[in-house]
């Protein structure tokens, strides 16, 4: 996935800005699920940069193992999964999590995950699966709009107004079920509403038939650090079914990985 061009660009102003570096990172977020290999003018094209600069960028990344080359094509190496196992082998709760989860899902027969958020997307960083699987593939690093997931509204709620309000007019709010709020100040609400009650409840807006619940998990401080959550299918548990059996459940899990947060 591309980086928008005001990130890769940077500051002018910082004269610390390391352009070079910001070219690299815009070729590796150019591969992804639509692009598992891409040729120089494709990740040229994507990247937004020059062929030559491409080139230097592919070279390098090539020799230095994050992305292999195959004819005409380039696609990431295995070794790039070492700078997404360095950010989760810094985050302790997620280690502390996992086997709570696991327990829970087994318990109560659905899939349990574990979110963080970046820009206006959830990036899965634990999920442990039910058996039934639901038509989306999801595993560790995939990546939903936060605005349509339990998830993802349950921290936006930890944001200021300011902010909530500022991520909200900066990205296009599609529609993915007849059930998905695209009304941006019903979404507002519903974000402000839902940090009030601490959980979200998101039914049926992402995915027919989905539907989840998410609570936050909160460090010492009080400041969110991600989320938890239990998706089932709408025909198999009511709403209120979520609030009276998985809330309780789920709220045990978040204040015992919060204890253990430094």
């Amino acid at each position: 996935m591309t980086q928008p061009s005001q990130q890769r660009n940077g500051d002018p102003e910082d004269k610390e800005f390391m352009t070079t570096l910001a070219k690299g990172l815009a070729v590796l977020g150019a591969f992804g699920k639509q692009r598992p290999t891409m040729t120089l003018s494709e990740a040229a094209q994507v990247a937004d940069l020059s062929r030559a600069t491409a080139r230097r960028v592919l070279r390098t990344l090539t020799q230095l193992g994050y992305v292999e080359q195959d004819g005409r094509t380039f696609s990431l190496s295995p070794r790039i999964l070492d700078l997404g196992f360095a950010y989760l082998s810094t985050q302790s709760w997620i280690d502390r999590a996992m086997p709570l989860m696991r327990e829970l899902s087994e318990r109560l027969g659905e899939s349990c995950s574990a979110a963080i958020l970046q820009g206006n997307d959830i990036v899965y960083v634990a999920r442990v699966p039910a058996r039934r699987i639901m038509s989306a593939a999801l595993s560790v690093g995939s990546r939903l709009p936060a605005l349509h997931t339990a998830l993802g509204r349950i921290m936006f709620g930890y944001l200021d107004e300011a902010e909530i309000w500022r991520r909200l007019m900066s990205q296009r709010i599609e529609a993915y079920t007849p059930q998905t709020i695209t009304d941006v100040q019903a979404l507002f609400d519903r974000i402000r509403a839902d940090r009030a009650q601490r959980f979200s409840i998101v039914d049926e807006e992402l995915e027919r038939g989905l539907r989840a619940l998410a609570v936050p998990v909160l460090d010492r401080s009080g400041q969110v650090i991600g989320a938890i959550n239990l998706s089932t299918h709408s025909t198999r548990t009511t709403r209120n079914e979520m609030r009276e059996q998985f809330l309780p459940e789920l709220n045990r899990i978040a204040e015992q990985i919060s204890s253990m947060t430094v």
